[in-house]
């Protein structure tokens, strides 16, 4: 994971244009809405990234926690929603020191792909620890084993036709492949898990959980699953 921190963390072209990467985070921040219990809650994103629109999540709860491991990313973040009282910014470390059953709901989207298996373990065990008795985790963009670069490509060209962005998407996918993203992609690969591959690690690390309808975010080829500690007072709809 250390070497995908440091890419996140570099000036990378992950985003077609401005207007993709706005697009892609307004979406996220729809769909992590969507998730959260009552206005009451407290929210964490686990390795938000940027998380442009963390703002507009705050105006569905009480308190949004975002941790991320870059330091760059996270020093802008923090920067950026300094004067939002709701948003606290931590690393992925200082996770371990806040108080045990105190979140609501857990978002990791678009992470473990990135993972190891040790560090996946590691942090389905931290978020377990902060989740609160029918609290949730929210594991998004999951990728299947049979899922290909093309498939994301046409999913990339879709999202861009749909919302203005087609002609920066195929240019941006020119770039891509000469970049380092596309090496990295390559060299150290990222994981995928069959959904019954998934399931069982949560179970193993102490949740029961279920396969999402939709995926967070744009593609609809990768996978969400909705879980929850296995001693929950109240069970998952």
């Amino acid at each position: 994971m250390e070497d995908w921190i440091d890419y996140y963390d570099s000036t990378h072209t992950i985003y077609a244009s401005k207007l993709h990467r706005d697009v892609h985070f307004e979406l996220i921040a729809r769909d992590i809405i969507g998730y959260i219990p009552s206005r009451d809650a407290t929210v964490l994103d686990y390795a938000c990234g940027e998380a442009l629109s963390a703002g507009k999540v705050t105006e569905a709860c009480a308190k949004l926690i975002l941790a991320e491991p870059a330091p760059k990313v996270r020093e802008r973040v923090a920067a950026r929603f300094a004067a939002n009282p709701k948003i606290a910014v931590h690393s992925l470390d200082e996770l371990r020191d806040l108080p045990a059953g105190s979140v609501d709901l857990a978002i990791m989207n678009s992470v473990a792909q990135y993972m190891t298996l040790p560090q996946l373990e590691d942090a389905f065990t931290v978020v377990k620890r902060l989740l609160k008795p029918d609290g949730r985790l929210v594991v998004g963009d999951i990728l299947p084993p049979d899922l290909g670069m093309m498939t994301d490509v046409m999913a990339l060209l879709r999202l861009g036709a749909k919302h203005g962005f087609l002609w920066d998407a195929l240019v941006s996918l020119v770039k891509t492949a000469l970049s380092d993203y596309r090496q990295l992609r390559t060299t150290l690969g990222l994981q995928h898990y069959a959904e019954a591959d998934m399931l069982a690690k949560l179970a193993a690390a102490g949740y029961r959980s279920s396969r999402a309808k939709i995926n967070i975010g744009h593609n609809q080829a990768r996978m969400t699953f909705v879980a929850q500690p296995m001693d929950a007072v109240q069970p998952m709809d």
